[in-house]
């Protein structure tokens, strides 16, 4: 099959950069041929404001790429990750125009919310979902900007009323059950939307020891959870030594509140290389995931799975439904410091009893997160996305002139 996988980097390196990569790969390997097109949020710093806000809209330059490289290429079906903002949306049109049906990964909830979180003021917010838009810029919820925030939010409302969504993408991967039942709630229609976890590529392999250090991996940001786990750590009855594993704005707080606490067992280590990241959870005695937004996915956990390390997770989202609780790890109260502590201290306690769901996460990832099972699942979406798409109409404004953008 041949294959046009589309993604729009970020300056710095995420998560989503990752899964491109690594289902880019997999269909390779798999004997696929794979057609990139590829744009980077480093050409914001060359770009006017009023530049970068039409762009987000409709990126004339995008549409124009595509058709050429679809052209030469004929590729069968489009996949998409990331359009924001430099692609834009209106990269569907050129493949519509084509006839070439459109897969979109649902890896945040940009389409719900400009800031792509469904967070604000530390805790879940669904104020777009359940009224406008516009509620985010009166917030300015992206980057604290009510302009920013209107440039996002134009976009999102300009491709709702060209039925964009509806018209313009014939499936749309969801990452967890929870995430699909968001972009339902928000008027998705529920039969485009498959579920698809991401995966773990190579198998790093089972521990074979823990080193006895809880371990924290990602952004050190609010809406991770990351101030949640150093209180809990002020509430620890024993000096558990923690790992901390990433960058983020609140690390220089975080390091302070541990330096005034004098919690000499917590050690930051900054952002490691993914080699790295996989030894220090596989020496782990559990990873800690407390996040407090709602997330799609937690990519951390499922490495963790891999490695046979169990997991405390918020009782939140995706969270909850990948861990499950006394089974691959423990919930806590999402929040709750003391709460955490709590599970924690039992963990320390009852190592027999976390040895075994680390056995049972590891047997998780058997089941379900391997590149072999992912790539069944993904080849079965391609076609029913192509089958699908056979002997419908391409709508008028893909294909006609007259219509702005196309």
């Amino acid at each position: 099959m041949r294959i046009l996988v589309a993604h729009n980097f970020y300056q710095a390196d995420g998560g989503e950069d990752v899964v491109f990569k690594n289902e880019s790969s997999l269909l390779e390997s798999r004997g696929h041929t794979v057609i990139t097109y590829m744009d980077h949020n480093d050409r914001i710093r060359e770009m006017s404001a009023l530049t970068l806000g039409t762009t987000t809209i409709w990126n004339r330059g995008t549409v124009a790429s595509l058709r050429w490289l679809i052209e030469r290429e004929r590729p069968e079906i489009a996949h998409f990750h990331n359009t924001f903002p430099l692609i834009s949306p209106s990269a569907y049109y050129a493949c519509k125009r084509a006839g070439i049906p459109v897969v979109q990964t649902l890896h945040n909830y940009r389409l719900l919310c400009p800031t792509a979180t469904l967070f604000r003021d530390g805790s879940p917010c669904e104020e777009c979902l359940d009224r406008s838009l516009w509620r985010g810029v009166k917030h300015g919820c992206y980057r604290d900007s009510r302009s920013a925030t209107a440039g996002v939010a134009a976009m999102l409302s300009f491709h709702r009323f060209r039925n964009t969504w509806r018209d313009g993408v014939e499936c749309f991967i969801a990452l967890t059950h929870f995430s699909k039942n968001k972009f339902v709630q928000a008027g998705f229609p529920e039969k485009k939307i498959e579920v698809k976890p991401n995966f773990v590529n190579p198998d790093p392999g089972c521990r074979t020891q823990s080193g006895g250090y809880a371990l924290f991996v990602g952004r050190l940001s609010q809406e991770k959870g990351a101030s949640t786990l150093l209180s809990a750590w002020r509430n620890l009855a024993s000096q558990v030594p923690l790992r901390i594993v990433g960058e983020g704005p609140l690390r220089s707080n975080l390091e302070q509140l541990a330096r005034q606490h004098r919690l000499s067992c917590v050690r930051f280590e900054g952002r490691l290389s993914h080699e790295d990241s996989i030894l220090a959870i596989k020496g782990a005695s559990f990873l800690i995931f407390p996040s407090r937004c709602w997330e799609t996915f937690g990519m951390v956990a499922i490495e963790a799975f891999a490695c046979g390390t169990p997991v405390i997770a918020s009782r939140l989202g995706a969270a909850a439904e990948i861990v499950r609780d006394g089974h691959t790890g423990l919930h806590f109260t999402p929040g709750d410091a003391q709460d955490l502590a709590v599970k924690v201290e039992w963990a320390i306690e009852h190592t027999r009893e976390m040895e075994q769901m680390g056995r049972n996460a590891r047997s998780e990832y058997e089941t379900k997160y391997t590149a072999e099972r992912n790539y069944e699942m993904l080849m079965q979406i391609y076609h029913n996305a192509i089958n699908s798409h056979q002997g419908q109409q391409i709508p008028r404004h893909a294909v006609d002139p007259l219509v702005v953008g196309s």
